[in-house]
């Protein structure tokens, strides 16, 4: 599955959360922006900007 920062554009190494799942907030490990988790399927997770970052 693939996640892109909708603030930076890059992707995000979400390898730190191994339970990943709707609803979880996680932070961009390229611009420091937190993120909630929206939708999941077999190729893309979409997030949305919760707060800025760094």
């Amino acid at each position: 599955m693939q996640l892109i920062c909708p603030e930076c554009k890059n992707e995000v190494d979400y390898s730190g959360y191994p339970n990943l799942a709707v609803g979880n907030v996680i932070e961009c490990n390229v611009c420091g922006i937190t993120l909630l988790v929206n939708k999941m399927d077999e190729n893309e997770i979409s997030c949305e900007v919760v707060d800025e970052g760094k």
